[in-house]
């Protein structure tokens, strides 16, 4: 069957008809973000680099419902992303894994910047899901942060 998104949820996989228009944050996690001033008032950073991780949320309202029987905060899944990251192609490099398992390819270039999908490990954090009976749509939403 040919794959109606780009998404990948392993291992609990993404139904036909579950995904299309979908959208899908990624934002640093709030532990990434740890800023103070200087008693001359001067910002700086004093963050930690093993804090620098993502948070995602994928939502969506399509036909079907996503494969989330059984799927409980707390599990971990391998997401390819539907969000691109971007990189300057000329000494750059991506800061994370690059999906593989797309039939399009999963990354791209574009003048001087080279875009991905990125391939994470992340937690489910918390999902919801909602059906419209007579209008048969059927919306969900799941949140992650990677591991």
């Amino acid at each position: 069957m040919t794959e109606l998104t780009l998404l990948r949820l392993d291992p609990i996989g993404v139904p036909p008809y579950s995904a299309r228009g979908i959208t899908q944050s990624l934002d640093p996690i709030d532990a990434a973000a740890q800023l103070a001033r200087t008693v001359n008032g001067t910002l700086i950073n004093l963050s930690d680099t093993a804090f620098q991780k993502y948070k995602s949320t994928i939502t969506c309202t399509d036909q079907q419902q996503p494969a989330l029987d059984g799927v409980w905060p707390g599990d971990i899944l391998t997401v390819d992303c539907v969000q691109e990251l971007c990189y300057l192609t000329s000494g750059g490099s991506p800061s994370r894994d690059i999906a593989s398992t797309t039939a399009d390819s999963a990354t791209r270039t574009e003048g001087a910047f080279t875009f991905y999908l990125p391939r994470l490990t992340m937690m489910v954090t918390a999902y919801s899901k909602t059906f419209d009976e007579w209008g048969a749509v059927s919306g969900w939403s799941l949140d992650l942060e990677e591991v």
